[in-house]
């Protein structure tokens, strides 16, 4: 009998988040079956077809629905007649602020077969990892208008960094490279920022005494994604914050040839709530409902929610069986281009699973 079992919340939102969500339950099902474990899903279906039929994303108590559950295994959130800031405050922020979601870590890695745009380079020379501070920083709401419709209208907005915040997202970015090729690179822009990002730099500098025997670089923001471009081999772990880590960990997967690959985890390291998985390349209304998206984020999402819960035999299997179907054209997706289906991508997954 399954002893170990985890309750999984499900929210597939817009576009093709369904679609890749799906695709990924498969595999990870699958592998429940293979390593012995059983995932519970619980699906809501919060998106913005909701807020367009209730004026909500999600429902008052939405986020004391999900906070039982293990993790969250999220699609995607985006629809043209909602703006992006009514969808993403309304769903997104609320979940990682109000389950202190604040370390969100986004891998970068080019795999064999998909081609990298960038001239010359190989899976050897892009392998990194973006970490992102999730909670405060730059995304605050603190700040307001003035004198709106006049022609003296004013906006600020204040970004918010705490020593608390900016201490704690060093350390999981530090303790992550201690697990890998003991570097991490600092993003900043302390010449022009004069107040927040010093003193992002002075907490760069006091968790470096805490983590000895970690190589450090740091490189303003401007120059490190001109580098992200032209020497991707430097890096192995970058920490950021949120603006500058949601720029980045965009950048990252288009040099390693596809946005559409890209996971992310929305961690609380704590484990006091639980964290929530998602793919980066958002709803993609472009192509939803054609059968033709990339399952390949959401199922490298899934392996690393499966890593997270302490199936990590499951999550080796499902990144080496994802990376075998790039090498081929047929079980490659049109965005990386190959010539599979959804469904002929996932059972290619299956397939190489064993």
């Amino acid at each position: 009998m399954t002893q170990r079992r985890h309750s999984i919340a499900v929210i597939p939102g817009d576009g093709i988040g369904p679609e890749v969500i799906e695709a990924g339950q498969r595999v990870l099902e699958a592998l429940a079956d293979r390593f012995d474990f059983a995932l519970d899903w619980t699906t809501f279906d919060w998106s913005c077809e909701r807020y367009a039929e209730t004026g909500t994303m999600m429902p008052e108590d939405g986020i004391d629905q999900v906070r039982a559950h293990d993790a969250i295994y999220l699609g995607a959130v985006g629809w043209p007649s909602v703006p992006d800031h009514v969808s993403l405050w309304g769903l997104l922020i609320p979940l990682r602020r109000d389950l202190d979601l604040y370390a969100n870590v986004r891998p970068v890695k080019l795999f064999e077969g998909v081609t990298c745009p960038l001239a010359g380079r190989t899976p050897d020379d892009i392998d990194f990892v973006v970490v992102r501070e999730n909670v405060e920083g730059e995304y605050s709401k603190i700040g307001g208008r003035l004198y709106e419709g006049t022609e003296h209208e004013a906006a600020n907005q204040v970004a918010m960094f705490t020593r608390h915040g900016t201490d704690r997202i060093m350390d999981i970015a530090f303790e992550l490279a201690q697990t890998r090729r003991k570097h991490v690179t600092s993003a900043t822009k302390s010449n022009g920022i004069v107040h927040t990002m010093p003193f992002w730099d002075e907490r760069f500098e006091a968790a470096k005494t805490r983590h000895p025997g970690i190589d450090t670089a740091a490189y303003h923001i401007d120059i490190l994604t001109a580098h992200f471009v032209l020497n991707p081999d430097r890096f192995d772990v970058v920490v950021a914050s949120n603006l500058f880590g949601d720029i980045l960990s965009d950048l990252g997967p288009a040099i390693a040839g596809s946005i559409g690959i890209a996971p992310s985890a929305n961690l609380n390291p704590a484990r006091t709530t639980p964290s929530m998985f998602e793919p980066v390349h958002g709803s993609a209304l472009d192509i939803a409902g054609q059968g033709i998206a990339n399952p390949a984020a959401a199922i490298w999402s899934g392996a690393m929610m499966l890593d997270h819960l302490g199936e990590t035999a499951a999550s080796d299997a499902v990144m080496s069986a994802l990376a075998e179907t790039f090498k081929h054209p047929e079980t490659r997706t049109r965005d990386l281009g190959g010539t599979a289906s959804t469904s002929e991508a996932v059972d290619a997954v299956l397939k190489a699973m064993g």
